[in-house]
């Protein structure tokens, strides 16, 4: 079922990730997403403007979607007339939705100002079919992820903002999940050096995707 779900994870660039299951699509972090997408979950780890883009988000729901998020990604959704059907959530807490079973946890910077712990802000574990994909959001190598259990894992390599590649090596054989994939590069900050970086020092931990734009 792993392997199968895997391929259905398409990569929309940055931190965002389609995940299309039994007639339910679930986007995360949409960020210049194209044309033609529309969504029925969309999960928002916190406000700025790369994971909560209104534009996008405007683009890709529908009356019926139902968006997870923290207060202040709300706020700023309300704030542009995108209220509807949102669901408030903090690390810790879960909730199901269309079958899908969707868990907050913590992501921070440890060393750095961008992601403060107190604004609790998200990464996601979200279970389809049994299994566990977790989505670490905009974070370091934090203790929360010790004793994390996800079969896939999305994790930000790029450094500056977020773990380097190699935290994110660290982080991934603290999780040990069964497929690792790359993220946050390619726009803004990172490159795909930081991504082969990871598979290189990963090799022979767990498989590891690094996806192509889908």
């Amino acid at each position: 079922m792993a392997t199968n779900l895997l391929d259905r994870i398409k990569w929309l660039g940055h931190d965002g990730f389609e995940i299309g299951t039994d007639g339910v699509t679930l986007m995360i972090d949409p960020f210049q997403v194209g044309e033609g997408r529309q969504a029925d979950i969309i999960l928002v780890t916190h406000p700025h403007f790369d994971h909560c883009s209104v534009d996008d988000i405007a683009r890709i729901r529908k009356p019926s979607t139902v968006i997870v998020t923290e207060p202040e990604s709300a706020e700023k959704l309300s704030a542009a007339n995108l209220s509807g059907d949102i669901r408030i959530v903090k690390p810790g807490d879960s909730l199901t939705v269309s079958g899908i079973l969707i868990e907050a946890v913590a992501a921070y910077n440890m060393d750095k100002h961008f992601h403060p712990k107190e604004k609790n802000w998200l990464g996601f574990i979200i279970t389809i079919g049994g299994v566990r994909v977790y989505h670490a959001g905009d974070t370091d190598l934090i203790p929360e992820m010790n004793g994390l259990s996800a079969d896939i894992a999305l994790l930000p390599v790029s450094g500056t903002y977020v773990m380097t590649a190699g935290e994110a090596v660290a982080a991934a054989r603290r999780i040990k999940p069964k497929t690792a994939m790359p993220m946050h590069y390619g726009s803004i900050v990172g490159t795909p050096s930081d991504a082969l970086a990871f598979k290189a020092a990963l090799a022979d931990t767990c498989d590891i995707v690094i996806p192509e734009r889908g």
